[in-house]
């Protein structure tokens, strides 16, 4: 069986760095050079999240996202670029987070585990949580620390995608296409008035959010 974190990357040193966290964390991991390599090994059973560097020598990075989604594995983008249109490429490709080099190895550890958890939960009986935050789909009843909190139809529904993905940025078009439909993917303004009504019923500080997190140019996440 293929451990179940595969790192990717066409530095050694990077690898070594990354496979070492990984390690001392209890993380079994193997490791690719190329997008060959990586494909040939997240397709063997047992693989559940790449750590992908999108510099690769053989083929640009972005290409692999989708391939890797199609065989049902997280992706984790792990690179020096930082440019926001390649975050947005990736995640509207379907990564499920994404770290800029040079990273902070407990960081990227708390992503790891933040997507693992995703991977292996789904919510039981249609009950999505996050910290302090309760949403029950089936009775559409929210619950901030054991208090009821009233959503409009759109914040519920908006609170309960960024549930749904917790921990993942989720990008404007995709929270705008998934809530107020394709024809909104352009009407940011609606995503952020709903969003600061969200921060003014569940942040404890609306001004200094901790829950409901921006990525400047990106979108949004809740905090998994």
């Amino acid at each position: 069986m293929t451990p179940p974190l595969l790192v990717v990357d066409d530095e050694p040193a990077i690898r070594r760095l990354v496979r070492g966290a990984l390690d001392r964390a209890g993380h079994a991991s193997a490791e690719a050079a190329n997008a060959a390599e990586a494909l040939a090994a997240a397709a063997r059973p047992g693989c559940e999240l790449v750590l992908l560097d999108l510099g690769l020598p053989d083929r640009d990075g972005l290409e692999l996202i989708p391939l890797l989604k199609a065989l049902d594995r997280a992706v984790l983008v792990l690179t020096a670029r930082d440019a926001v249109a390649e975050k947005v490429a990736a995640l509207d490709l379907g990564a499920d987070d994404y770290v800029t080099k040079p990273f902070d190895t407990d960081e990227l550890l708390a992503r790891i585990r933040v997507a693992l958890r995703h991977r292996s939960g789904g919510d039981a009986g249609g009950r999505l949580v996050a910290g302090p935050v309760t949403l029950d789909i089936a009775t559409h009843r929210v619950t901030l620390r054991g208090e009821a909190v009233h959503l409009t139809p759109k914040e519920f529904a908006l609170l309960a995608e960024l549930l749904r993905h917790a921990g993942k940025v989720l990008t404007h078009r995709h929270l705008l296409g998934t809530v107020w439909g394709p024809a909104h993917v352009g009407d940011i303004e609606y995503l952020r008035v709903a969003m600061r009504a969200l921060r003014g019923k569940l942040e404890d500080d609306p001004a200094a959010p901790r829950l409901l997190i921006n990525e400047p140019g990106i979108g949004y996440r809740i905090a998994g």
